[in-house]
């Protein structure tokens, strides 16, 4: 079982950036899809951003524009670019092996406050 270990979060002002990182233990070279979530204070765990081997990437509507997901399967690595962050975009960001039985790391928080 493929372990992930997410790192990058922070305490940063509205409108900043951050970049997240989830590392793989082993090779994600055949893994078709990779996820970010993220989970904030009180609410349930959400799919924020899609990666596929292809290429492809998706993105919920509140991010759209302001994240961007990219992978680089030499260092099965998942990257999660997060810009002009917003208050609400505040929770712990998860990083996913999209199929059943996928692995999840641990978290990382990400807090935007002034």
């Amino acid at each position: 079982q493929v372990q992930l270990v997410e790192s990058g979060g922070g305490l940063v002002q509205p409108g900043g950036s951050l970049r997240l990182s989830c590392a793989a233990s082993g090779s994600i070279s055949t893994i078709n899809a990779m996820g970010w979530y993220r989970q904030a204070p009180g609410k349930q765990r959400e799919w924020v951003a899609l990666h596929t081997n292809g290429g492809t990437t998706n993105y919920i509507d509140s991010v759209k524009g302001r994240f961007t997901i990219s992978r680089d399967n030499a260092k099965n690595t998942v990257y999660l670019q997060i810009n002009s962050l917003k208050p609400e975009d505040t929770a712990v960001y998860y990083c996913h092996i999209v199929r059943s039985g996928g692995s999840w790391g641990q978290g990382t928080q990400v807090t935007v406050s002034s």
